[in-house]
């Protein structure tokens, strides 16, 4: 009976449980490199020569090199590209749809939830100025009126409340406005692939980007990195907003033009922004936006990481797509969904292991 053969391109299974559920399966693992996740170099000429041949591949995030057409086309075999995470952002979505290769990543609620929360936090933590009291009162401060925080939802009084901005209203996007609307805060939302019957569910009012950026208080983007989004926050984008308003990042760093930000907070044309995401990862030691004070409220691209939570979920959940689409089944998570009747043409109902 044959093996499959798999490239795990990013290893990022400590415990090795999913390389030994693999290979009790009859896989044959080629491994990359853990190093591959980091963003220096390129490597694109060994990834091929490892992909081939193999019938999937399956990994972490792989900054150094992205999984490009030519890493795909070494193999006529491959079925399935699986990533560990919510994000495919480094894998040529359109080449594997070409190429008829399904691509899952790993949606777990434990990860894109804790994006959600992490959001509303880092929206209280500027709202409120928690760090700035903490710090005052630890200096051996009290009371000072600096330290007034704004009040979030609307009151009986005739306060309207703040106007919170969702650019994008997929799972994290709807996650956030679910854990607001009990604040009695107008939400806007744009999302060209939502349909209105979304936007109703959550109390969301669509809008497109201009209005939001205009109208909003808080601005959260919430989109995957595509062609599309690339730079879609910019100098233009961030013109329109108040200047008293704070613009969240956690979702992906290179679809805000950071030198732009960093010139309207230094401006004043916004109040404070908190990221935790940037354009180039790890950010760099002399980057301005350390040098921002309470401008700013910086995270290490862990806004998701809690108990519970990280690549364990995601680790688990690409082993079994690999070996749904090894057994010629569909997988649950396909990212790039339009590919699946070409793909079930050409490997459905077909094991790897029959052939």
């Amino acid at each position: 009976m044959n093996a499959a053969k798999v490239f795990v391109f990013a290893p990022a299974d400590e415990s090795g449980e999913s390389h030994k559920r693999l290979r009790e399966q009859r896989c044959e693992l080629i491994m990359g490199k853990p190093a591959w996740d980091t963003p220096q170099g390129s490597n694109e000429a060994e990834i091929a020569a490892l992909a081939a041949g193999c019938d999937a591949l399956v990994g972490t995030s792989i900054r150094c090199t992205p999984i490009s057409r030519t890493i795909m086309k070494s193999s006529d075999r491959l079925r399935i590209v699986a990533k560990y995470t919510i994000g495919v952002d480094d894998v040529d979505v359109e080449a594997a749809t070409e190429l008829g290769i399904l691509v899952t990543h790993s949606p777990t609620e434990s990860n894109w939830g804790g994006v959600a929360e992490g959001t509303v936090t880092a929206m209280l933590t500027l709202l409120k100025k928690s760090r700035e009291r903490d710090r005052h009162l630890k200096a051996g401060g009290w009371r000072d009126p600096k330290l007034q925080g704004t009040y979030v939802g609307a009151r009986a009084d005739g306060y309207a409340g703040l106007t919170i901005g969702l650019i994008g209203l997929g799972r994290i996007g709807s996650r956030v406005a679910t854990l607001l609307r009990p604040w009695n805060v107008r939400i806007l939302a744009t999302d060209p692939y939502v349909p209105d019957a979304k936007f109703a569910q959550h109390g969301v009012t669509r809008v497109d980007l201009p209005t939001l950026l205009r109208e909003s208080d808080v601005v959260s983007l919430h989109v995957v990195l595509t062609r599309e989004t690339r730079h879609m926050i910019g100098a233009p984008q961030l013109a329109l907003m108040k200047p008293s308003a704070i613009f969240i990042n956690t979702s992906r760093g290179p679809c805000v033009q950071e030198p732009a930000l960093i010139e309207a907070l230094l401006r004043g044309q916004i109040t404070g922004a908190a990221l935790d995401v940037f354009e180039q990862e790890p950010l760099s030691s002399d980057s301005p936006l350390r040098n921002l004070g309470d401008k700013v409220l910086l995270s290490p691209h862990n806004v998701s990481n809690n108990v519970g939570s990280g690549l364990g979920p995601g680790i688990r959940w690409a082993t079994d797509s690999v070996l749904a689409a090894l057994r010629g089944e569909v997988p649950d998570n396909v990212y790039n969904r339009e590919v699946i009747p070409r793909w079930q043409s050409r490997f459905g109902g077909a094991s790897v292991w029959a052939t």
